[in-house]
This record gives C-alpha cells, sequence and structure tokens, in this order.
C-alpha cells in the first residue's frame, strides 16, 4: 500500500484537485449557467497565495505566521473570488448560453494577460520557489481533501433547501422561473459567485502543491480541460466533476505504457463517452440503475 501511495500519491492529489475545479463549474451549472470563468479565478487565486508566500515585504508576516501564513492566503483569495466574482457576475449573467460563455473566456483572456504584464506576477516567467507546505505532495491532501468534503457538503444541503431549489428552477425554465417569483438574477449570480469562491481558494491551495505558478495555469486549455471534468463526468450530478477528473487525469498516465500512441487511444475513450453517454458517466449510471430496476419489476 505504501508503494502504491508513493507512486500515485501525486496523481490521487491532483485528481482531488482538478474535481474541486470540475465543482466550481457545476455551481453555476445548477443554475444553468454556462461559465468557462472558474480558471480565471484559480489562476488569481493561485498568484496571491504566490506572491504572498514570496514578496520579500510579506517577510515578517511568514516568520510570524509560520503554517497559518497559508490559511490566510486562502482567506484573501476567497474574499478576492467572492468581490470580483460578483463584480464579473452580475454584467455577464445577463447574457445566456453560448454568449455567456464567450464572455467568461474573454474574462479569462483578461486576467491572463493582465498578469503577463504585471511585474508582480512575474510576467511570462511566472513566480518560483513558493515555500511548500508538506515535504510529500501526497501530504497535500490535507489541504485538497477536507475542502472537497466541504463542498460535497454544500452542495448536497444547498440541493436539499429552497435556494438549491430554486437554482433548479432557473436551469430548467428561466422565464417560467421569474414568473413563478423566484428571483433569477440573484440565484444566478449566488451560484456563480460559489463557483468564482471555490475556484479562488483551489488555486491558493495549489501554488505551494505546484510550487511554481505562471499564466499557463489559467489558459483557455485548461478551461475547457475544466468544462470536460463536468460534462464526461455528468453535469447534473454533483458526483460528475470527481468521476470525470478522474477519468481524464488518470487515463493519460495508465495509458503511458503506449508512449505515443496513448494520445490516440485517449481520445478514442474521450469520443466513446461522448458518443454513448450524452449525459457522462453518472447519466450512465442512472440510466442502467433504472434498466435494472425496471427489469426486477417486470421479473416480479
Amino acid at each position: 500500500m505504501s508503494g502504491f501511495l508513493e507512486n500515485y500519491g501525486f496523481l490521487l492529489v491532483t485528481i482531488v484537485q482538478q474535481a474541486l475545479l470540475g465543482l466550481s463549474l457545476y455551481f453555476p451549472l445548477m443554475a444553468g449557467q454556462l461559465s468557462l470563468a472558474s480558471i480565471g479565478f484559480y489562476s488569481l487565486g493561485g498568484y496571491v497565495a504566490a506572491i504572498m508566500g514570496t514578496h520579500p515585504a510579506l517577510a515578517p508576516w511568514r516568520e510570524a505566521l509560520g503554517f497559518l501564513m497559508f490559511p490566510l492566503e486562502w482567506l484573501l483569495a476567497l474574499v478576492l473570488g467572492v468581490v470580483l466574482g460578483v463584480v464579473v457576475g452580475y454584467p455577464a449573467l445577463r447574457l445566456r448560453g453560448i454568449y455567456l460563455a464567450l464572455a467568461t473566456i474573454a474574462f479569462v483572456q483578461v486576467v491572463n494577460v493582465a498578469v503577463l504584464n504585471m511585474p508582480l506576477a512575474g510576467g511570462a516567467v511566472g513566480i518560483f520557489g513558493i515555500p511548500q507546505a508538506f515535504a510529500s505532495r501526497l501530504d497535500y491532501i490535507w489541504f485538497f481533501g477536507p475542502l472537497f468534503l466541504l463542498t460535497m457538503f454544500v452542495v448536497y444541503r444547498i440541493s436539499a433547501t429552497c435556494r438549491g431549489l430554486a437554482f433548479f428552477a432557473v436551469r430548467e425554465d428561466e422565464l417560467a422561473a421569474g414568473a413563478m417569483g423566484v428571483r433569477t438574477t440573484a440565484n444566478k449570480v449566488t451560484a456563480f459567485v460559489l463557483g468564482c469562491a471555490l475556484a479562488a481558494v483551489t488555486g491558493a491551495m495549489s501554488a505551494p502543491f505546484l510550487n511554481t505558478w505562471n499564466a499557463r495555469q489559467g489558459t483557455f486549455d485548461a478551461s475547457v480541460t475544466c468544462l470536460a471534468y463536468v460534462l464526461i463526468g455528468g453535469s447534473r450530478s454533483m458526483w460528475g466533476p470527481l468521476f470525470g477528473a478522474a477519468l481524464l487525469v488518470s487515463l493519460p498516465e495508465l495509458l503511458r505504457p503506449l508512449k505515443d500512441s496513448r494520445m490516440i487511444l485517449n481520445g478514442v475513450v474521450l469520443v466513446a463517452v461522448c458518443v454513448y453517454l450524452p449525459q457522462g458517466i453518472m447519466g450512465g449510471l442512472a440510466a442502467l440503475r433504472a434498466r435494472l430496476a425496471g427489469g426486477r419489476g417486470g421479473a416480479a
């Protein structure tokens, strides 16, 4: 067991980290909003942690606070994610569907260009030598694991409350929900901000985990990958981002013995999942469970 964790510990922690990014997209999708802004907030959260962990002017704070510097970085990233999420969300969520997706992609590009031209963020080179919280990468599960469990609990609780029902009502038919008295704009912004805050905190935890941070953490490709976690795992289930991240992160590693051919097989598997499981892995499992239950009912 110890050998397995030593070999695959980084991969397991990465799956949980990427599942958190997928969940940051799942929140706006609960209210029917296709947003790709999460990766921009993830990038900003990482820069908050990288700057606080390396800037010479903050050295006295680091010496005084020690390990508590990390929770302080998460808190500042959380505040930044909430404030900027509200500022971006109110105007952007006037748009719908693909237009909202394009607007949020534009936000990610703006963030990317801004940090590339910001000396404080290290420009194109980025920031290196970010202080490590643990000696082993596997130990970072103590960062991402509790955050993942807390996020799943929040999603579960929201889904069972009036707020969650309002999200789902907006997702199914925004006009009908508004006619029934649901505050559509407030609910869309709330779901969007929850995703932004989660992405920012995940970024703040990821900076010491990766030991370096640069503009490549917030590219368009990263946004699409993050969206793929949700779509392949299942956009209607809170477990979808975890299953999607587990498949997309682990598959290239499992196929590594095939060398260059692994990318072809990786693509074939992803296309097969999209074609034969249009509702994602969780949607396929739900359909299988319903079919088995129907078969038992017919037999009875």
